[in-house]
C-alpha cells in the first residue's frame, strides 16, 4: 500500500546572532539554492523568503525525509554555498535552532501569503516579535533569553 501524507510545514531560522547579513540582491541566489536542496529531497516547497535576518520555509516533506534532517540539509548546504561562492560576505551562519509549525490544507493559501509578504510585514513588526507570536500561537512554551 502506498504512503499518503498531506504535512504543512512552515519553518523558520534566523542567522547567527540575528546578524543582518542576507542582503537583498543576493537572497534570490540564496532561495535558488535552497529550492534545490529541497527538490533533492524530495520535498515540495510552497513558499520561501525572508529578509536580512532569517528565512521562512514554506514546505511539505517526502514521507522518508524527517525534519530534524530536512532543517539540517538547508542549513548545512546553504551555508557551505554561502561559504564555496562568498555570496553573502557578512553572513556568519545559522541560529543552532529553528521553530517548526504544522498547519493544515485550510490554511495553506494564507501562510503562503504570510511568507510571501515577508519585506512588507518587517518594515512594521520585528523578528523578535514575529517569532514570539508564532510560538506563542502555536502553543509553544519559550524562554525570551532566547529571543535575542
Amino acid at each position: 500500500m502506498p504512503t499518503y501524507t498531506q504535512i504543512f510545514y512552515h519553518i523558520v531560522f534566523s542567522t547567527k546572532n540575528r546578524k543582518p547579513s542576507l542582503k537583498a540582491e543576493r537572497r534570490r541566489h540564496l532561495f535558488a539554492y535552497v529550492l534545490g536542496i529541497v527538490k533533492n529531497k524530495k520535498s515540495h516547497l510552497y513558499r520561501l523568503n525572508g529578509v536580512e535576518d532569517h528565512i521562512h520555509i514554506f514546505s511539505s516533506l517526502h514521507p522518508t525525509v524527517c525534519l530534524a534532517d530536512f532543517v539540517k540539509a538547508i542549513k548545512l548546504g546553504a551555508s557551505q554555498w554561502i561559504e564555496r561562492e562568498n555570496v553573502l560576505p557578512d553572513f556568519a551562519g545559522w541560529q543552532d535552532g529553528y521553530a517548526a509549525f504544522t498547519h493544515s490544507a485550510r490554511d495553506k493559501r494564507a501562510v503562503m501569503e504570510y511568507v510571501r509578504n515577508q519585506e512588507e510585514h518587517h518594515k512594521k513588526t520585528s523578528f523578535r516579535k514575529e517569532y514570539a507570536r508564532l510560538l506563542a500561537e502555536a502553543g509553544i512554551e519559550f524562554d525570551e533569553k532566547y529571543l535575542v
